[in-house]
């Protein structure tokens, strides 16, 4: 900004010497001594206010910087606090059971089983999450190390439907594919995977019984636009802008019931975001919800 201002002054002060006042048509030299005195007089204002102008554009600067280094800070903390919530949950159940089943010689075989099962399923959910926390940092920390190819969407949501038919068909979940055959991306497989994956498994496991999944995409010049919309419970709107923050949930004891991370819809606004696109949530006519979101082509 300093020498954009000088740089101002400079075109003032060439303009000072060539035309001493507005009226006259022609360059002349000065001759008087006061013309000399008023023009260094000018060069030092302008010096001077060029320098204030330095000082207070250098201390905005470190300001925002400050400020921006103490939201950051203060975010991490947050998000260790919540990190450190969310492991202590499946951790307590695990050392419970297995605490239990050590401290009773006498359990049955029955009894014993169960507890095995509710330890696996706890270390289960305690290991998706150390994934998807994985994933999250990599996205942030680590994007020049995510490799990319071509990927065919379309074979890519084939796969993750075939994944969760026997899901669909105990909650008699519907489901609508549009997609074109051919839909290729040059991307992250693993991403890609993670937003389609995602998005399905918040459809099936919250958005209610009986429900129809559609999911239809538009070709456009550089990018895809893709829409996943469910007929399902929906989301309140005043939920709808935070339901991609991390950790956020609205209702946390039926999200941990159904073995959710909190994780998943900040997993997939990030991978679009790393993939050129952008994403928003709505409620359509039909009910539900509906994501709308875009993957650049290459």
């Amino acid at each position: 900004m300093w020498l954009s201002v000088m740089g101002v002054f400079l075109v003032y002060a060439v303009i000072f010497i060539l035309f001493e006042d507005y009226d006259r048509k022609f360059i002349m030299p000065f001759h008087e001594v006061s013309d000399w005195h008023l023009l260094l007089f000018s060069l030092a204002v302008m010096a001077g206010l060029g320098f204030l102008l330095f000082r207070y554009a250098r201390r905005m600067d470190e300001r925002i910087s400050r400020e921006q280094a103490e939201k950051e800070n203060r975010m991490r903390r947050e998000l260790t606090q919540n990190i450190a919530h969310e492991l202590k949950t499946p951790v307590a159940s695990i050392l419970g059971y297995t605490d239990t089943i050590l401290d009773s010689p006498d359990m049955t075989d029955d009894v014993r089983h169960q507890f095995i099962v509710r330890t696996n399923t706890q270390a289960r959910r305690l290991a998706t999450l150390l994934q998807d926390i994985s994933t999250l940092n990599r996205m942030d920390y680590a994007r020049d190390m995510i490799t990319t190819e071509r990927v065919n969407v379309s074979v890519l949501f084939a796969d993750i439907a075939q994944e969760t038919a026997l899901a669909m068909q105990k909650r008699q979940i519907t489901l609508h594919n549009y997609l074109p055959q051919s839909i290729i991306v040059h991307g992250n497989y693993s991403l890609l995977y993670s937003i389609f994956r995602n998005l399905m498994d918040n459809a099936v496991n919250y958005a209610g019984k009986g429900i129809t999944i559609e999911v239809s995409a538009e070709q456009q010049p550089d990018c895809w636009c893709f829409t996943f919309k469910d007929n399902g419970i929906g989301i309140p709107l005043k939920h709808q802008p935070r339901i991609f923050e991390r950790f956020y949930r609205i209702d946390k004891g039926r999200s941990r019931d159904m073995g959710g991370t909190g994780l998943g819809l900040a997993i997939v606004k990030n991978a679009v975001l790393l993939h050129g696109g952008n994403i928003t949530v709505s409620t359509p006519d039909t009910g539900g919800l509906a994501f709308e979101f875009t993957i650049r082509k290459q």
